[in-house]
């Protein structure tokens, strides 16, 4: 996975919430710009970089424009993150290995240590 643009247009907080709101389907633009706090011209601007991101879909209904999450680059990422998670569940896993396996006995310090 080499597409930076899917990057940056993941970077901003604004642009992850409305992934996030279109993650429950489909909604005009106008709904996503009340769900998110967000004017409609800057929350055109979010959409268009989601849109040349590949993310976000859009199709015409009369005189709106209707937004879609794309799958298909979150499924990009996820396969390219794979290793990584991988490899955090392992050191997780060896850390809470470690705490569970500590003495019972241990000492706490008293308060005049």
């Amino acid at each position: 996975m080499s597409d930076a643009p899917l990057w940056t247009a993941l970077a901003d907080p604004h642009r992850r919430a409305i992934v996030a709101l279109l993650l429950e389907g489909p909604r005009p633009v106008g709904e996503i710009a009340e769900a998110c706090g967000l004017s409609q011209p800057g929350t055109s601007k979010h959409l268009r970089v989601l849109r040349d991101a590949g993310l976000v879909r859009v199709r015409q209904d009369a005189q709106r424009r209707v937004y879609a999450l794309d799958p298909a680059p979150i499924a990009e990422l996820d396969a390219w993150l794979a290793p990584y998670r991988t490899l955090w569940n392992t050191g997780l896993d060896a850390l809470g290995r470690r705490l569970y396996e500590a003495p019972d006995n241990a000492k706490e310090p008293s308060p005049k240590d």
